[in-house]
């Protein structure tokens, strides 16, 4: 396993700034931001693509460094009832895919999207219930009108062109948790899995340990990203929260860096039974702790995980 970092979190920075810095806190592979919400700051393969020489500067500035590319990440919203927003958001998308080819990057990081609740909508709408019954209704449009038949076509779209897909799950989109994911992967195929960020987890009320268990070789590529859940809210208003994560104290949870959530044994079970599934890639650090600044909290995290990365190719039983 290597350690890495979504380096959107240096988007103030210059490219190779930003690389020079992360290796020398040692990181060895970099996650790279290329449209949707994140945005494109070191990146934009619109640009990148029209230009051999530019597709050779970008990759070699991060090889000549010792890094290497995790993925290419474009979370957005394909869907989304906005034609604008869909359409710009699927063009980062498309685009991301032809790049990650170019660079020899086999994985490609978004989210699954979420329309809304009939093609007049003017925003995404995410259903939590299953009543009153419209609710189901909306739920079956989405999947069966917009969200199947577009992964199927981008599936393909991705495989024709040696990529796969990893999408993030995420609440507010229509993949939100292990069951949502496989089921899209059962209708869409096997080139679609996780980007798995035990991060947004959490707060569901979901063990990550078990789910890494569930979806098993279905895990393309991991976030390294903690939550606290904070029981004085919590416990009294559980943990659907719209308030901003910046209003800290007042929330049920909020995001931390590696090991301000959970402890030490939680992060070795975690990189234990990724192994145990077969995963033994990149722990990609995403930064999203309001409580400390990014670059204390990336080299936190980098020294919990020199503690916990399993580095070496397993050996032989010896002692059987």
């Amino acid at each position: 396993m290597k350690i890495g970092v979504f380096l959107v979190l240096f988007q103030n920075d210059p490219l190779e700034k930003a690389l020079d810095y992360v290796k020398s806190v040692g990181a060895e592979a970099v996650e790279i931001g290329t449209g949707g919400y994140p945005s494109n700051a070191h990146c934009n393969p619109e640009e990148v693509l029209k230009s051999p020489d530019e597709i050779k500067r970008f990759k070699e500035a991060v090889e000549s460094r010792g890094l290497e590319i995790s993925a290419l990440s474009c979370h957005g919203n394909p869907l989304h009832p906005n034609s604008e927003v869909a359409q710009k958001h699927h063009r980062e998308f498309e685009n991301t895919i032809l790049l990650a080819e170019k660079l020899g990057v086999q994985t490609v990081i978004t989210f699954s999207g979420c329309p809304g609740d009939s093609e007049n909508a003017k925003y995404p709408n995410w259903v939590t219930c299953p009543w009153p019954p419209e609710f189901l209704e909306i739920v079956r449009w989405q999947w069966e009108e917009k969200l199947i038949p577009y992964w199927k076509k981008m599936a393909q779209f991705a495989r024709d062109h040696g990529v796969k897909i990893a999408l993030e799950m995420h609440p507010g989109f229509c993949v939100y948790n292990p069951e949502t994911l496989l089921r899209l992967r059962d209708a869409a195929g096997d080139n679609i899995g996780a980007n798995f960020d035990p991060s947004h987890l959490f707060w569901q009320g979901i063990d990550p340990i078990f789910a890494i268990r569930k979806l098993g070789d279905a895990i393309f590529h991991v976030h390294a990203k903690d939550t606290k859940i904070d029981p004085v809210n919590s416990l009294v208003n559980g943990n659907l929260d719209t308030k901003p994560y910046t209003d800290e104290i007042n929330r049920s949870w909020i995001f931390r860096t590696v090991g301000y959530g959970h402890d030490l044994g939680f992060w070795k079970d975690f990189v234990s039974n990724l192994r145990l599934v077969g995963y033994d890639g990149v722990l990609s650090i995403e930064h999203e702790d309001s409580l400390m600044s990014g670059r204390e909290g990336f080299e936190k995290a980098v020294a919990l995980l020199k503690e916990v990365v399993l580095k070496e190719k397993v050996g032989a039983a010896w002692w059987v």
